[in-house]
């Protein structure tokens, strides 16, 4: 599961290698102290030559200085691959993420995507830049502190050899407990995650109906199985160092007492005791350091495994395999049916046939429900036809690259979203290159430029998160003037001028007919009026197309549209 992501290493290969190496060279250094520390006692020592002990006291200090520079640097290596990798990782992942069709989007939940691109992206790096270290030195000191004991004392060595069978038995039993507790404890994230999200994006709407307490019970609710969550899997965890510390303190009482015999018997000196058990001691550390390694990896393989699941989603729309571009915006719907889901029962849209001309403005009506968004949202490839063929300009999209087809649509969706920025910043979102004649030229068509007089600093006004700083007739506008600077071939309006009065409206409609006449212009409304000089209007209900005319003929002989039109001009005499 991890060999994958060593990819996202290659431009810190350099520092992962010098980094093993580092780790390596300096438990290799701080293996020849116990050495030299036998030496002193056992010759040193007993014959009191001052010379022979200043002379290896000094190739000791030089080991651990040796020793202190090597961490130092690998410290420095391994943060710069930890970090390195954690942020190819997330562009990776993020990448992918806005490569996601809104059917992919489906199954992920957005505050779950949030917890993979940032909790679990930093279990991983932190396990790289936490890890090399036990991960390398670990296996080095316990191999060679284990062939040095061995060498030094072949009998006392069988004491702690029957050691590590134990610590690995306690090792597996804890991991077997954990691994399925990290995956709940990063449900559970996700879940907070969510409340969090939904909170502060509804904040208004949450403080409106002085609904704080009942919000905050539902965070408590969550945040405590989070909690429950975490304080169970920590809680093996922690079992980790005192199993290792009980069998750690009995190997040392066993080698103590015998190698205390050994002494007494006259078959091993002091000085080698004392260096036995600086390897006993180094070799118990080693395992120490790689079961938490192990421990480290049981969670980390619970992260790689969720961003896997991301990386691994099979892209549901990808690029056309031609190279056309959208030229004059003619639409065919031909015999189209779509759902969202291909296990559902039902289809959303059922034998959808409709021309549009390029050039022609088409209104869409019908009541809610009517699957009105799903049929325009079909046009640039948000989401592909199930059944049927869609073409623009006579060839079907899925012939068209996904960038030039969306970037010759221009969407005004129902829900405006403005972004952290100034006017100026989100207009651009249209065209980069927008001169402040076109911001003015769109602004103008959109009837933004009535308020954008009155702002302090113009387009350079601060927008605030979301737009928070305009009201919604405003924050429409300025999403239609957007939409405008693309210049796009086809317009969409989806309920776009909900916000907007009648009178502005009718105002953008009529400078939208003067200065697009071009453009093939889709809009889908509630209100009759901004529809009935429309070329073409089509009736929805119940995904199908129930009627397709003008206002004078679906008035004539359509129920539902006769029905709609009288109801509104009751409501507007009234």
């Amino acid at each position: 599961m991890l060999n994958r992501f060593f990819i996202y290493f290659d431009k810190y290969r350099k520092h992962l290698i010098g980094g093993v190496i580092c780790v390596a060279l300096e438990a290799m250094f701080e293996l020849v102290i116990p050495l030299i520390m036998a030496d002193i006692i056992d010759v040193g020592v007993v014959t009191r030559d001052t010379h022979y002990i200043l002379q290896k006291s000094l190739a000791m200090v030089a080991c651990a200085l040796i020793s202190l520079l090597l961490g130092a640097i690998y410290a420095r290596l391994a943060a710069r691959a930890g970090q390195g990798f954690g942020a190819e990782l997330r562009k990776a992942e993020y990448r992918k993420v806005q490569g996601f069709s809104f059917s992919n989007m489906d199954h992920f939940s957005t505050p779950s995507l949030i917890t993979r691109l940032t909790s679990d992206i930093t279990i991983l790096q932190n396990a790289i830049c936490n890890g090399i270290r036990p991960m390398v030195r670990g296996p080095v000191m316990m191999v060679m502190a284990l062939a040095m004991s061995i060498k030094m004392s072949p009998q006392l060595a069988v004491v702690f050899l029957t050691a590590i069978p134990v610590l690995a038995i306690c090792l597996v039993l804890i991991l077997h407990k954990l691994r399925p507790m990290y995956g709940k404890m990063q449900k559970a994230l996700d879940r907070v995650n969510s409340i969090v999200q939904e909170n502060l994006t509804a904040i208004r709407t949450v403080k409106s109906y002085v609904k704080g307490d009942s919000e905050c019970m539902k965070f408590s609710a969550v945040n405590d199985t989070f909690r429950a969550s975490s304080e169970m899997a920590f809680h093996y965890a922690a079992l980790n160092m005192p199993c290792f510390q009980f069998v750690m303190y009995a190997t040392i009482l066993c080698i103590l007492w015998f190698g205390g015999n050994f002494i007494h018997v006259g078959t091993m000196q002091v000085g080698q005791l004392t260096g036995f058990l600086s390897y006993v001691l180094q070799i118990l550390n080693s395992l120490m350091m790689i079961s938490n390694v192990f421990l480290m990896l049981s969670r980390s393989m619970t992260s790689a495994y969720r961003i896997s699941e991301v990386l691994d989603e099979p892209v549901g729309i990808t690029d056309g395999t031609g190279s056309r571009t959208v030229e004059h915006g003619s639409i065919d719907f031909e015999h189209v049916s779509f759902k969202y889901q291909e296990t559902a029962k039902e289809f959303v849209l059922s034998d959808i046939s409709l021309h549009i001309g390029a050039g022609q403005m088409v209104g869409i009506i019908g009541g809610t429900g009517s699957a009105k968004s799903s049929l325009v949202q079909l046009i640039p490839r948000l989401y592909d036809v199930t059944a049927g063929c869609l073409k623009i300009d006579g060839h079907d999209v899925k012939e068209y690259p996904l960038a030039p087809l969306r970037d010759a649509v221009g969407m005004v969706l129902q829900k405006n979203t403005l972004f952290t920025g100034t006017i100026r910043e989100n207009l651009k979102w249209g065209n980069e290159n927008a001169t402040d004649e076109e911001l003015d030229w769109a602004c103008r068509i959109a009837c933004a430029d009535e308020f954008l007089s009155r702002m302090p600093e113009g387009y350079d006004t601060d927008l605030g998160q979301g737009g928070v700083n305009v009201s919604g007739g405003q924050k429409q506008r300025l999403c239609i003037a957007r939409a405008l600077l693309k210049r796009p071939k086809v317009l969409i309006f989806d309920d776009s001028t909900s916000a907007v009065d009648t009178a502005t409206e009718a105002k953008i409609r009529r400078r939208l007919a003067e200065n697009l006449k071009d453009t093939t212009k889709i809009i889908i409304t509630q209100r009759i009026s901004s529809i009935e000089n429309a070329d073409l209007i089509v009736v929805l209900e119940d995904g199908k197309i129930n009627e397709a005319g003008t206002h004078e003929e679906l008035l004539a002989h359509n129920p539902i549209y006769r029905d709609i039109y009288e109801f509104q001009q009751k409501g507007a005499t009234a």
